[in-house]
């Protein structure tokens, strides 16, 4: 029912960092859309994949969630009301503003925004990265987004049996890690929606901003070496190291943003095919490196 992660939406009270940070450091490109205070972010031909807002804080808004086409919107949506759940109806200004057909609101069990919506607006003129490296995006999203689930097995639910995401692997770790108490365990929980291993993460923490980090993948290794580069250049903190998953595969590092929530850069996620695919918990998220940075 849902095809992609389409795009994100932020408050932020750093749009001049968050301008320089995404275009210089990460490579993606700037571009113009409906409000003339707002940043919009284009990695492939879709209009922009990313959409800052002018604000008091720094806090995701929304993550943007694509259908297909229009019968699966409204199957989404009649799914979404049957279950319970109170769905918003987008309006015209807010369809122009996103640059789709059509959207509808919805709040997960835990506060987290989604929009879904269809027909996404495509801009065909060349992407022309800031450091020439190519985004895999296309039929699997724009990468991948873990959000907060202080309730996780509402929100396992929430996503798994009333949007159809399916559960590709698990995770426990100790809850003290995020200053939970001493000996008790929580989970993240990896959800795909099609063969990128996961869109959307479920963590078992409260976050400030409903935000751990949202990731973009590169075609190449050297893209990812490069900047790796460019964050030790700016001394931008990189927070976990360059290593390889043990769930996706990727090898990848983590670093700050202006926002005060993690980017993770990185390349070689494998793709999973559902018909084969069997659930795990893994007990490492890394095959090597990854190592956390004070």
């Amino acid at each position: 029912m849902i095809h992609s992660l389409g795009y994100l939406r932020f408050e932020t009270a750093k749009l001049d960092e968050w301008r320089a940070f995404a275009t210089e450091v990460l490579g993606l490109v700037a571009t113009t859309g409906p409000r003339e205070d707002a940043l919009y972010l284009r990695m492939d031909e879709h209009a922009s994949r990313f959409t800052f807002l002018p604000g008091e804080t720094d806090r995701l808004l929304a993550t943007g969630w694509e259908a297909p086409n229009r019968a699966a919107f409204r199957e989404v949506v009649a799914r979404l009301e049957a279950a319970g759940h109170e769905v918003t109806p987008g309006t015209a200004e807010e369809a122009v503003d996103r640059r789709v057909e059509e959207l509808a609101h919805v709040d997960d069990p835990n506060g987290n925004h989604l929009e879904i919506y269809y027909n996404p607006v495509l801009d065909h003129s060349p992407v022309v990265t800031t450091h020439g490296q190519r985004f895999i995006t296309d039929d699997l999203g724009l990468g991948h987004v873990v959000v907060s689930a202080s309730d996780i097995e509402a929100s396992f639910t929430f996503y798994t049996e009333v949007l159809g995401f399916r559960h590709r692997d698990s995770m426990r770790f100790p809850a003290a890690t995020f200053g939970g108490p001493e000996g008790a365990m929580n989970w993240v929980r990896f959800l795909g929606c099609n063969p990128r291993h996961h869109s959307l993460g479920l963590c078992e923490v409260p976050m400030p901003a409903a935000i751990f980090h949202f990731m973009l993948e590169m075609e190449e290794l050297d893209d990812v070496g490069r900047g790796l580069d460019r964050f030790n250049a700016r001394k931008i903190p990189v927070l976990q190291s360059l290593g390889r998953h043990t769930n996706d595969k990727m090898v990848s590092f983590y670093a700050a943003t202006p926002g005060g929530f993690q980017v993770e850069y990185g390349t070689g996620a494998i793709r999973v095919d559902d018909a084969t695919w069997s659930v795990k918990e893994i007990t490492e998220d890394a095959y090597w490196g990854h190592a956390y940075n004070a």
